[in-house]
């Protein structure tokens, strides 16, 4: 009798570890629970959650596949996030896929400043601008998505929050990657780097407000600021800075405290 009782045991075991193997060898889609994504229920304030750092990261193994082919669509992935921008619609997810894993390996957080793209390489920084309230954020790509035609990024919730487009779902929006090269790139490039730049940040024909930032950004940057007058209007302008990375490097500091439409001029050489 009790060979008999420790054999059913046995058998019973076996099946129910049969039964776990075949659901854990289940397709990637059966993950998830829910059948639509959805908005947490009680979120925390992420209003506070600040936007991603742009920093030099190699960029990962997983989500990277030069080619791949989602619902029959094959796409191409970047070699580099440098200078890409696109003009588009942007969608969010959420809990369907909060806490499962992203494409490059990572786990999805709806809480962080993260999102979905179908070509940069991953990751990605990108400025995210919501053009109907002017509202931005940054965000880091980990992840692919969205694909839906006519969306060119999938936010995470945070980031929707921040750019006060939950309600509708979906926002036009222009995004442009802050790329930063490797330490061995940009040591590369000093090297060899003999121009000399100048940021042009603003104009107006407000002197007295141009005369006014030349001063606080000279004390915030510690660059030389340079009033140049022409044709009744008043530029902000900056430098000369020595390098090209350094120039870079303060321009993007630039957009990102508030001046997005600061640009470089044509460098000169030394």
């Amino acid at each position: 009798m009790q060979n008999n009782t420790r054999l059913s045991l046995i058998i019973v075991s076996l099946c129910a570890l049969l039964s776990a193997c075949s659901s854990s060898g289940s397709s990637q889609d059966d993950r998830y629970q829910m059948k639509n994504d959805r908005a947490p229920k009680s979120a925390p304030d992420v209003s506070k959650v600040e936007d991603a750092h742009p920093k030099y990261e190699p960029y990962s193994r997983q989500g990277n596949k030069r080619t791949y082919t989602v619902r029959g669509k094959s796409y191409t992935v970047l070699p580099t996030a440098k200078d890409f921008r696109q003009s588009g619609y942007a969608s969010w997810y959420g809990s369907k896929f909060h806490g499962h894993l992203t494409s490059n390996g990572e786990t999805y957080d709806m809480y962080s400043m993260s999102a979905a793209h179908k070509t940069l390489p991953l990751p990605s920084y990108v400025k995210v601008t919501n053009e109907a309230n002017n509202k931005q954020v940054i965000v880091r790509v980990n992840d692919r998505g969205p694909f839906h035609e006519g969306r060119i990024i999938d936010l995470s919730y945070a980031a929707a929050y921040k750019l006060d487009m939950l309600g509708s779902g979906t926002a036009k929006v222009s995004i442009e990657t802050i790329h930063i090269e490797s330490p061995e790139s940009m040591a590369l490039d000093e090297l060899k780097d003999d121009s000399v730049h100048i940021i042009q940040v603003v104009a107006s024909k407000d002197q007295v407000r141009i005369n006014v930032l030349a001063k606080e950004f000279e004390r915030k940057y510690k660059v030389p600021a340079i009033v140049e007058s022409a044709n009744g209007f008043y530029r902000l302008l900056l430098g000369p800075i020595a390098q090209t990375y350094l120039a870079n490097k303060l321009l993007t500091q630039i957009k990102q405290d508030g001046y997005p439409q600061s640009y470089l001029r044509t460098p000169t050489k030394k």
